[in-house]
């Protein structure tokens, strides 16, 4: 069962403008990361379920963070279909990411008043993500004029890119100043690099200069 309703994750995400994302099979480098994550400040972090056993290593992060960091707020990423949903939410997922729409998703979180974060690729795919009760729509595939162009007309918008930010300000600075409401940042941050040397201060180093660039380019 989830620990923290929709808004309360919508919130933490519009607040902090970063959701570290990645994938492991092994429970003990996953913990390591999201632990690097949580040190560089990050408070929302996004596991992807991308390979066999991914429920259960999730499930596994969800029971291990309870304790060492019950503020932090654990969500699931890459699930297309409903079925898929309900499992990660009985497993205490606290949000839902998904590359596509699917209305069944939508309103399975609706009636838990869990936050889903669909993925769209157009305006009309955007609008109708937002009609079902999406706040934030994640822009998949990722793109800064897709971002821009669609604010104009629909300045209403929340917007998220989930792939191509990098760990660099002017980088971060092009997505947000594209209308960006929050970055999504996977490989780039959680590099295959710094998994296989167990690097986790560069993770940690990396989470906490992409919240600080984030905060400074906003205020600018």
């Amino acid at each position: 069962m989830s620990t923290f309703d929709r808004l309360t994750v919508y919130q933490a995400i519009l607040k902090s403008g970063l959701v570290p994302l990645f994938y492991h099979a092994d429970f003990n480098t996953a913990r390591s990361v999201v632990e690097a994550c949580a040190s560089g400040g990050a408070t929302v972090v996004e596991f992807t379920n991308r390979g066999e056993g991914a429920l259960t290593v999730f499930a596994h992060l969800v029971d291990a963070f309870k304790k060492d960091f019950p503020a932090l707020i654990l969500g699931v990423g890459s699930v297309v279909d409903a079925p898929t949903a309900a499992l990660y939410l009985a497993h205490g997922a606290n949000y839902i990411v998904a590359p596509n729409f699917n209305p069944e998703v939508a309103r399975l979180c609706n009636r838990r008043k869990v936050a889903y974060i669909p993925g769209a690729a157009t305006p009309t795919e955007i609008s109708t993500a937002e009609e079902a009760g999406a706040e934030i729509v994640k822009i998949f595939p990722p793109s800064p004029d897709l971002i821009r162009n669609v604010m104009g007309p629909m300045p209403w918008s929340r917007l998220m890119p989930s792939g191509g930010v990098e760990v660099n300000k002017d980088n971060v600075t092009r997505w947000i100043k594209a209308g960006s409401c929050a970055l999504g940042i996977g490989n780039n941050l959680v590099s295959k690099t710094a998994l296989a040397n167990r690097d986790f201060d560069s993770i940690r180093e990396g989470t906490r200069s992409m919240l600080a660039w984030i905060q400074e380019v906003r205020a600018s």
